[in-house]
């Protein structure tokens, strides 16, 4: 009876957190109350007060839920291209696909619940509010070890352009994020904002020229 009961708040807790990601991802988080979550997740509200205690410590949750479990592919993905790579070590654009493969051609797409995550990731990169803090306290740490392989790989890089080529890699990803349905337009139907895998197959080799033409200085790689 224990175990069935623990399995139980535990889906109500994925519950929850379910609801409220799709909710912070349509309405951001001044938008959404606590009572909003409840209801879609069809739970008293006690319980989602019990579960997180704030609208804050809910937000965190939904932030840290997927990103645990995308920074720990986006890790694998970077000591596998490391491992794999000639004496000279990993190119420019494996250090780039390695980077965005696991968020843009994983089949994410296909979840519900990532779509929203994305959407969520798109929203918080661009504020003012959040982007600096949250981003900086769940993704600069991976970041960081991306921006040190891409070092290695342009060793002749300026700081100042190397960060700006990441800010924006950064940029392109969360319009991409957003879905908002923009390019559809533009194209007339040749391209689609839900076409994760077709905007990452262009956008390893867009980033990666981005990157060589500001940071190869010596012009070799």
């Amino acid at each position: 009876m224990a175990e069935q009961e623990k399995k139980r708040r535990q889906t109500r807790k994925e519950r929850i957190l379910d609801a409220a990601e799709a909710l912070f991802a349509r309405h951001g988080f001044e938008g959404v109350s606590m009572r909003m979550v409840a209801e879609r997740a069809s739970v008293d509200l006690a319980l989602a007060s019990y579960h997180f205690g704030s609208k804050q410590g809910l937000f965190d949750a939904v932030l840290l839920r997927r990103a645990e479990v995308l920074n720990k592919a986006r890790k694998a993905a970077l000591e596998e291209c490391q491992r794999t790579a000639g004496p000279n070590g990993p190119t420019v654009e494996a250090i780039i696909d390695a980077f965005l493969n696991p968020m843009l051609a994983h089949g994410y797409e296909d979840d519900e619940g990532w779509r929203h995550y994305f959407e969520l990731i798109g929203q918080v990169n661009s504020s003012t509010e959040w982007g600096g803090v949250l981003m900086t306290r769940y993704f600069d740490p991976l970041v960081r070890r991306f921006i040190e392989a891409l070092e290695k790989a342009l060793p002749d890089a300026d700081p100042a352009d190397m960060y700006w080529c990441y800010h924006f890699l950064s940029g392109a990803l969360t319009l991409t994020f957003a879905r908002t349905g923009r390019i559809d337009h533009l194209s007339n139907g040749v391209c689609h904002s839900d076409d994760m895998v077709g905007a990452y197959k262009r956008m390893v080799p867009f980033v990666a020229a981005g990157f060589r033409n500001l940071c190869d200085k010596s012009g070799k790689s």
